[in-house]
């Protein structure tokens, strides 16, 4: 697919003198996404949120033209909200998204996860082979996102002792910020694998009993498919406050357990050491997380894409 950029950049909560360029730059936009409609005269546009995606489809939207969104947080972006009163349909990962969209125009679809997660038929057995860890023991998994996450990794790291003491080994995805500390940390300790990155996250998953995560929407849906008992620690930072509303949608539902980043110094890991224990548990929030799940979220959102054009 041909990529196109446009212009424009998102608000600054932080710094309001920062936004003055805004209006400009929001005006270029309209200009370029008019340019591009010219050449490349769509059918129907979709979006994802975000900034970048609002001028497109509000353009689409006062030439006619079908637009679609996709909300995958269970709670709306701004620019999704907007869009949303005029868009031919509004695809969400998660119910209850009446408060932000019409509800006629609602088609609850799930979050597309990646084929090689959501198809992966990987054993426990070969995951822990690619990591280098035992089969027979149990397997946390931690991850904070491809950046990694500083308060996860903190509290990992401070409490390495009393997850080995437990008998669990660990993979441990720290992102590059904490990569080089982990590495000290964890010489000597042939049960836990770190890395800044891990590339085959099926084999991740596959080799994982409990997770510690973010709750980032994509994190979130993969962790419904793969079945794993979670501990989510959501992002305080991200907009809305939105991964806190993705992690209490699956803890309402018994689905997961969420330790807030302010407390998870002190917490998260006697919780996840908690829940190592409590076998009773861990397949109750599996069978839970479970039917959660939705697999072919891509497939029924081109479907329903394509149906609405059919039927102009």
């Amino acid at each position: 697919y041909r990529i196109e950029g446009l212009d424009i950049a998102g608000f600054n909560r932080s710094s309001l003198i920062k936004n003055t360029s805004l209006p400009f730059k929001l005006i270029k936009s309209f200009f370029q996404v008019k340019s591009i409609f010219k050449s490349f005269k769509p059918d129907a546009v979709i979006g994802v949120g975000g900034y970048s995606s609002f001028p497109v489809l509000r353009y689409a939207q006062s030439k006619g033209i079908p637009s679609f969104i996709h909300e995958s947080n269970s709670f709306a972006g701004k620019s999704n909200i907007l869009l949303g009163k005029k868009a031919t349909t509004v695809f969400t990962g998660t119910d209850g998204m009446e408060k932000f969209f019409p509800p006629a125009k609602i088609m609850v679809t799930g979050n597309p996860v990646r084929a090689a997660i959501a198809q992966s038929v990987i054993s426990k057995a070969e995951g822990c082979e690619l990591f280098s860890l035992d089969v027979n023991r149990k397997t946390l998994l931690v991850v904070g996102g491809s950046l990694g996450a500083k308060t996860i990794n903190e509290a990992v790291d401070k409490h390495l002792d009393q997850l080995l003491a437990a008998d669990l080994q660990l993979i441990w995805q720290t992102g590059k910020p904490y990569a080089a500390k982990a590495e000290a940390s964890v010489a000597g300790k042939p049960a836990v694998w770190v890395n800044d990155f891990i590339t085959q996250m099926e084999y991740a998953y596959a080799a994982a009993d409990i997770v510690i995560a973010r709750a980032g929407a994509m994190t979130v849906a993969e962790l419904c498919v793969v079945k794993k008992p979670v501990v989510f620690v959501p992002y305080p930072y991200a907009a809305e406050d939105h991964q806190t509303v993705n992690a209490r949608q699956l803890v309402d539902k018994h689905a997961a357990l969420m330790v807030k980043d302010s407390e998870a110094m002190d917490k998260v890991v006697a919780v996840t050491i908690a829940l190592a224990a409590d076998t009773q548990r861990q397949e109750e929030m599996k069978k839970n997380i479970a039917a959660l799940a939705v697999t072919d979220a891509d497939k029924i959102i081109a479907e329903a894409i394509l149906k609405k054009l059919k039927a102009k």
